[in-house]
């Protein structure tokens, strides 16, 4: 039997575990187990590699896209140069190689939506997710700036600092932070709102609820809204071709 799962932290919410399982049934795929390996600290990931039988692949979520980096034996180009993993493929010798679909379905997910005048864009968060944006954006040709809560190193602009004037120059805006997700549905980024106008596409992260208070404000102001789902789903099959490789 094989064995697929997440590795992360407080998961049990997680949309992948009931993703593939329907996926296996939906496609008949009997030979395949999806579980999920909540844990509290990223030491406990050499004994989940060494004592779970027929694992061949794992996702990887909040917080350990960037602390599983230093326990892989090898690491795809361009996860290295993102920064953060959130596939492991352990081959058939036993090597854990690490790679980054974020990338991919964040692309898949946005590219659609976008016209000539989303030059610029504002990444809210700092974490692994929002490397593998970043990376997306370049990739795109938008420029992207970062937002946090404390002003240090990377960092362009903290809440405090956004005025009218920076969100309208700004006409995608990315939250991936964990604001807002269920249950904590009535928190958002703290953003000087009233600037979002019909020419802004709001994309958030967060699958759960399907419409955060985040995007609500987007919605309000006709902006464009994406939530995560479609990027978690082709995220989740671009893992699936990899670890079929």
């Amino acid at each position: 039997m094989n064995k697929l799962g997440l590795l992360g932290k407080n998961i049990s919410y997680s949309f992948s575990k009931a993703y593939f399982k329907k996926k296996f049934e939906d496609e008949n795929i009997n030979n395949t187990t999806y579980e999920n390996f909540d844990i509290d600290s990223i030491n406990s990931f050499p004994s989940i590699i060494k004592n779970t039988e027929g694992l061949k692949g794992l996702n990887v979520t909040i917080p350990y896209k960037e602390q599983v980096l230093p326990f892989l034996d090898k690491i795809n180009k361009k996860a290295k140069a993102i920064g953060a993993v959130n596939t492991i493929k352990i081959t058939k010798k036993g090597n854990l190689v690490g790679y980054n679909t974020d990338c991919y379905g964040f692309k898949k997910s946005i590219k659609p939506f976008l016209k000539s005048h989303h030059k610029k864009a504002l990444i809210l968060g700092t974490g692994g997710a929002s490397k593998a944006i970043a990376f997306s954006l370049k990739e795109l040709n938008i420029e992207h700036s970062y937002v946090s809560r404390t002003a240090s190193q990377g960092v362009d602009y903290t809440y405090h600092s956004l005025t009218e004037d920076i969100i309208k120059q700004h006409l995608v805006i990315i939250n991936c932070t964990p604001l807002g997700t269920f249950p904590n549905v009535n928190d958002c980024p703290n953003l000087p709102y009233k600037s979002i106008s019909n020419t802004h596409i709001l994309f958030d992260l967060i699958y759960n609820p399907e419409e955060t208070k985040f995007l609500k404000y987007g919605k309000t102001n006709d902006a464009t809204i994406i939530n995560g789902l479609d990027m978690l789903k082709f995220q989740a099959e671009k893992a699936w071709s990899i670890w079929n490789l």
